[in-house]
């Protein structure tokens, strides 16, 4: 019997996904998480906007989704004051990232990136044969220096950075983004991972010119906005490179429903604020909590802190482990040595009670 002839570097790759979701974790466990704090969503909730919207919406579902998510690129080119062709809309940023290699990226294509950084990258890196070159974090962020040396070294065409960070919750300024930027080399593109932004502190996010091609800088509405389920997101860039994406995306990706929620997220100013300061008030909490365990929080411009256990990534494992045991889902940075650390996303008061109850416990066993 015959069977399909993979080609060569598929065979090559694993047949594995760079995350194992909470679902696919609380089935293997037979039961329901008590505390769903490991996967950065937004506990509080998407906008009562949004859900009507996306309520509206479900009669029409039966439709295809507007192949341009017109309404919401005119919504956020007002936003930014800038052109509609000068944004792409995606099935989240996880689907834009593969569009983006998908452009840039080929056998050997040397590209640069962070070791324990946003892992959904290297997987599009690898699917499309790149040579990925990763540089370790400094002092819990990610290496400007680093990552700029090892892209004119090694003629990189990519380089990703993540800002707010994502595991570690650290930031650079944004004129230490442009700063970076300087250093890159002719013909290398800055991918910009912005998915924290709203609740980053002012001046983290750099002001850019879109029509500087050596930036492209993606965005979520599933933070901040709390419609991770609905998987939308967006990228802003110069009109060439965003046209480019019609070369290779799924045009039709984008659900009808998804785009109605996000529109009307995105005019919720007032929903997302209070989001935000909820956010914000859980990370002082998580804060507590750890400094009650005699642990250290690192400080955090994301929707998740890092917690920094003092030992090392086989303690942190064990510790992971034992309050997925409990029911409490959290989870950890992969590389060392931020593997030492927790990390803990912000939640609503009961999740992190149970947390708190859960962790001294969690110490004292492992």
């Amino acid at each position: 019997m015959t069977k399909p002839s993979y080609t060569a570097l598929a065979a090559s790759l694993p047949a594995s996904v760079p995350f194992v979701s909470p679902d696919t974790q609380q089935r293997l466990r037979g039961e329901p998480y008590r505390a769903r704090l490991g996967a950065n969503e937004n506990g509080f909730g998407p906008s009562p906007n949004a859900i009507k919207a996306m309520a509206d919406a479900a009669p029409e579902c039966w439709m295809y989704g507007d192949e341009l998510s017109f309404a919401l690129r005119q919504a956020l080119a007002e936003k930014f004051h800038i052109s509609l062709d000068n944004i792409v809309v995606g099935e989240g940023i996880d689907s834009l990232l593969g569009n983006l290699v998908r452009l840039l990226v080929e056998k050997d294509t040397p590209v640069v990136t962070s070791i324990g950084a946003y892992p959904t990258f290297n997987y599009h890196v690898a699917g499309f044969g790149g040579k990925l070159h990763a540089v370790p974090y400094k002092n819990d962020h990610e290496d400007l220096e680093g990552l700029a040396e090892i892209a004119n070294k090694t003629a990189a065409s990519l380089v990703y950075l993540a800002n707010p960070d994502n595991p570690m919750g650290t930031w650079h300024t944004g004129t230490a983004i442009m700063e970076f930027v300087d250093q890159l080399p002719d013909g290398c593109l800055l991918c910009l991972d912005e998915a924290y932004i709203e609740f980053a502190p002012e001046g983290i996010s750099p002001e850019i010119d879109v029509n500087d091609q050596r930036i492209i800088r993606f965005r979520t509405f599933s933070k901040a906005h709390g419609l991770a389920g609905a998987r939308i997101g967006y990228g802003i860039a110069h009109t060439e490179l965003i046209s480019a994406f019609n070369k290779v995306r799924n045009h039709f990706g984008v659900n009808r429903i998804g785009q109605a929620a996000a529109l009307a997220a995105l005019a919720d100013d007032e929903w997302l604020d209070q989001t935000i300061a909820k956010v914000t008030r859980a990370k002082a909490i998580i804060a507590d909590i750890a400094r009650d365990n005699g642990l250290t929080a690192l400080p955090s411009a994301s929707n998740f802190v890092a917690i920094d256990l003092g030992r090392d990534g086989e303690f942190s494992r064990k510790v992971v482990e034992y309050c997925d045991q409990k029911g409490i889902f959290i989870r950890r940075p992969f590389a060392s040595p931020q593997d030492r650390c927790l990390r803990v996303s912000a939640g609503p008061d009961a999740e992190l009670q149970l947390f708190a109850e859960v962790l001294p416990q969690a110490l004292r066993a492992c």
